[in-house]
């Protein structure tokens, strides 16, 4: 059994493919399968990544082909052919550094659920443009390790800034949402809340890539109306999921507000009827009532909500 299995879903990346794919096969950690997922790419990515392959025929590298479904659907598509003890996601337009598992081996072997590290932002040249920062802490449950990080870390959402135990994510049937955006935020607090053993790293070894054209490129209105849709199908998921969880009241009710802060901050970016729908949907869900007065200012908050949303919208953060 590989230590790690590496999931690399593929879709119209032919420009970065090759170099999230050479950074996987020169770990110093080489315990490790990869599984390239090609989500129906109509670029010259196949060709990279048939290659790549042929190029490293000597390392464990599965390649699954299917039509276009998106980031969820290939995620989902992959994880019956791992066969590692820990699962990884890595974006294909991304990289990793070489020593990114083995500094994590330890924590593999100390068999935790569910191991956090960091990302930091670079350009296509490799210059660090931001280091997201968060909360590091030792071995703990999801849900006390849930509480630290919902309380002070701006990036609690992305999949690839895990590795999940194999056995722990195949027995929760975690399964991200297909068709949506904001697929991490839909499925990593759920996942979080069920780890028994859960760690969060220093551990900076995931380079998130910000592409000319996706740091220059025109807000598209349609996808923000999309995203916020998505958001709410999100939180609807969450609502009808986490009462069956064998979790603390306390811990619901953070999510709950997790989640609620999210969908609210979401309604900046909509106009006119789209935002009026918006906010429709929010009071057809009395999501206020995830606010828990627990002072003074948490009741005004909570009153706001209820009965003036743009206001509310106006302060929140």
């Amino acid at each position: 059994m590989p230590k790690i299995s590496v999931i690399v879903p593929v879709y119209n990346t032919e420009k970065y493919v090759e170099k999230c794919l050479k950074s996987i096969v020169e770990q110093k950690m080489k315990d490790i399968e990869i599984i390239v997922v090609n989500d129906g790419s109509t670029d010259n990515s196949e060709s990279k990544i048939q290659n790549f392959i042929k190029e490293n025929k000597n390392l464990d590298i599965q390649y699954l082909k299917k039509q276009n479904g998106g980031l969820s659907d290939s995620r989902n598509f992959a994880i019956p052919y791992v066969h590692g003890k820990y699962i990884s996601f890595v974006d294909s337009d991304d990289y990793i550094s070489e020593d990114l598992y083995s500094n994590l081996e330890k924590y593999m072997d100390d068999d935790f659920d569910l191991i956090k590290f960091k990302m930091q932002k670079v350009d296509e040249n490799g210059n660090i443009l931001e280091k997201l920062e968060g909360p590091i802490f030792g071995e703990c449950t999801g849900e006390d390790g849930y509480e630290k990080l919902c309380t002070s870390d701006k990036f609690l959402d992305p999949a690839c800034i895990y590795l999940y135990k194999t056995k722990f994510f195949k027995e929760n049937n975690f399964k991200y949402e297909r068709g949506t955006f904001h697929e991490d935020f839909g499925l990593t607090s759920l996942i979080i809340l069920n780890a028994k053993k859960f760690v969060s790293t220093g551990e900076y070894g995931y380079y998130y890539v910000q592409s000319n054209s996706s740091i220059t490129r025109e807000v598209n209105y349609d996808k923000e109306i999309k995203k916020a849709k998505d958001l709410l199908i999100h939180y609807d998921n969450m609502i009808k999921n986490i009462e069956a969880y064998n979790i603390t009241k306390k811990s619901k009710d953070l999510v709950k507000r997790y989640y609620t802060n999210t969908v609210i901050l979401k309604a900046k970016d909509l106009k006119g009827i789209e935002l009026r729908q918006y906010i429709k949907e929010i009071q057809r869900r009395k999501i206020y009532k995830n606010i828990i007065p627990s002072d003074l200012k948490q009741t005004i908050k909570r009153i706001i909500l209820k009965f003036n949303i743009r206001l509310y919208i106006k302060f929140v953060k």
